[in-house]
């Protein structure tokens, strides 16, 4: 098992606070693209869901079949205890390679850039097999290079095209607009379907 795809590791982050990614509230982008869904019974997935803003934030929102999944026992204890209400059947704790389940919407929020890079052709497939025909994976991918030793680790468009064109039918990617302030500039909106 890779160093980053331990439970450990990913606790430690938590224990530490070394968690550079979390915003401590749902990312701009995310919030926006919730806003304009219409049917609140989506079948909801958020992998590496960490302490669940954008969770708690769908969940507010009155969807009400949202999971979360995280390797960190941590970060799902800190969200359980934030949002007291949510079904304790829909939090996950443990490996996404290895779950199971069938989706109508994915979002990527910091989990493609978390993992070992090698493991990004097996991420796509677990992605596709997870999600329902006409599904989507919608989120946020970095347009920066980032760090090659550990997370984050970037990335370009063309890169993210060739993992993905082969398993998706409709793939969208363009720059994001409504970025918040520290990674203007360096982000991708995709909504893969």
């Amino acid at each position: 098992m890779s160093l980053l795809l331990n439970p450990e590791y990913w606790n430690t982050r938590y224990l530490d606070q070394e968690t550079g990614w979390d915003i401590g509230y749902p990312s701009t982008p995310i919030a926006a693209y919730i806003d304009q869904l219409e049917n609140p019974h989506l079948n909801i997935l958020i992998p590496g869901s960490g302490n669940g803003y954008e969770a708690e934030y769908i969940w507010e929102s009155g969807f009400d079949h949202i999971n979360v999944l995280d390797y960190s026992a941590d970060a799902l204890a800190g969200f359980r205890k934030r949002v007291p209400d949510f079904p304790e059947d829909q939090i996950h704790e443990g490996d996404f390679f290895a779950h199971e389940g069938s989706y109508d919407l994915i979002i990527e929020q910091t989990f493609f850039c978390a993992i070992d890079k090698n493991l990004r052709p097996a991420y796509v497939e677990k992605m596709r097999s997870l999600l329902k025909p006409g599904g989507k994976l919608v989120g946020l991918l970095f347009n920066d290079p980032l760090f090659e030793d550990h997370p984050p680790f970037g990335g370009s468009p063309l890169e993210y095209l060739g993992h993905f064109q082969p398993h998706f039918d409709e793939l969208y990617m363009k720059p994001c607009y409504n970025s918040i302030e520290a990674r203007a500039g360096r982000e991708l909106f995709v909504k893969f379907t």
